[in-house]
């Protein structure tokens, strides 16, 4: 969500990204001995769909995944999306009364069914019941109470902090499409796992495998400057005692400050990027990417008083901490809510009063020169 052009959020839902096609041999580098040894995962030739027991109030998945949260789903239907867990193979669906079916495209056995099952769940923080949590959103905020009936189901996904970090050191400065070019092609370097709709499905590469990828390799793939940060962050998380991962997922214990200030040392990663991994990723639940569009939410609703005002870092912490002010602790999945009621495919839908306000254009453009300015990586 957060690392998007607005003008560009959606775009690509019904539209197909090539990708690099599995072969013998991988694009880039030989794979690892770890990823020889493994066996490709095929999906089913019949796919037996079953009950999540989830309604659509609890999960939309239109308002959901194509909103800048991963880059990894595909739409596979008018009302499906599929995508990677782990080494497991995903769709989802919208059935004729709302409720969400899924099917597991490569799992056998009843305990791998169970693994996939258990890792579902956790990846859409079922956990968190969201009409809870969204009563709450609507009796501190009328607007949000009336916005939660056009909007039910939107809900902030709970991905692997690798994966999620990889996925929006591509986002900096950058729009959907480039950045569903470049997810694909790091996704490509992993297991591949089937095929659906013509989409090709990749288990994410471990943190080896990342590392076996050179910088100018990635930049003759595309990623510009951005393949120094993924390169130099991977050299990074290897030199973490303990590993990497560990280290990433450690920071799901810290405050949110504390772990901000952690993802800050890793290359290419800003105030914004960083937030939105926690967000998306880190049990930060009350974490604000700030950024232009939620400077202007911010503007218009919680904070009129700095409309007109020059964005820098200290009034970027002003805005989260109104944002937490006014929402509480899951202050994160508001925003997620109100950014993407912006969004011109919500807008469109939308009763005319909630896009009666119209931005202040000059002070846009100072926003988007501020964030630019201070490290190249901040404008969504």
């Amino acid at each position: 969500m957060h690392s998007l052009k607005l003008s560009t959020t959606l775009i690509m839902n019904n539209k197909k990204i090539p990708i690099p096609s599995p072969s013998p041999s991988p694009p880039l580098a030989p794979p690892t001995p770890q990823l020889i040894s493994k066996t490709l995962l095929k999906p089913t030739s019949t796919p037996k769909w079953l009950p999540l027991n989830l309604s659509k109030s609890e999960l939309s998945l239109p308002l959901t995944f194509p909103t800048g949260q991963t880059f990894r789903w595909k739409q596979t239907g008018p009302l499906q999306y599929t995508g990677p867990v782990g080494s497991h193979l995903i769709s989802l669906k919208h059935l004729p009364n709302g409720d969400v079916s899924y099917c597991l495209h490569s799992s056998s056995s009843s305990s791998s069914k169970a693994e996939a099952l258990m890792a579902l769940r956790d990846f859409l923080n079922m956990g968190i019941c969201l009409s809870d949590v969204w009563e709450v959103f609507s009796a501190s905020d009328s607007r949000f109470a009336e916005l939660a009936g056009h909007l039910g189901g939107a809900r902030v996904l709970r991905q692997d902090p690798l994966e999620c970090l990889m996925q929006f050191l591509c986002s900096s400065n950058n729009n959907i499409q480039r950045i569903t070019k470049m997810v694909n092609f790091i996704s490509s370097l992993g297991n591949y796992l089937g095929t659906v709709e013509g989409f090709e499905f990749h288990e994410f590469p471990s943190l080896e495998r990342l590392s076996s990828v050179a910088e100018q390799e990635l930049r003759e793939a595309g990623f510009g400057y951005r393949a120094k940060y993924i390169t130099g962050t991977v050299k990074l998380l290897q030199s973490k005692h303990g590993g990497g991962l560990e280290w990433l997922l450690s920071l799901r214990k810290l405050d949110l400050d504390e772990a901000i200030a952690a993802l800050l040392t890793l290359p290419g990663v800003g105030p914004k990027v960083a937030a939105c991994i926690a967000l998306f990723s880190l049990d930060q639940h009350h974490a604000i990417p700030v950024d232009t569009h939620v400077w202007q939410i911010a503007t218009r609703h919680l904070l009129p008083e700095l409309a007109g005002a020059r964005l820098t870092p200290k009034l970027c912490s002003r805005v989260a901490e109104a944002f937490v002010n006014k929402y509480g602790k899951y202050a994160g999945w508001a925003q997620t809510v109100l950014f993407i009621a912006e969004l011109p495919s919500q807008k469109a839908i939308l009763p005319s009063h909630f896009s009666n306000a119209k931005p202040n254009k000059s002070v846009k453009r100072k926003i988007t020169e501020t964030n630019i300015a201070e490290d190249g990586t901040e404008e969504r």
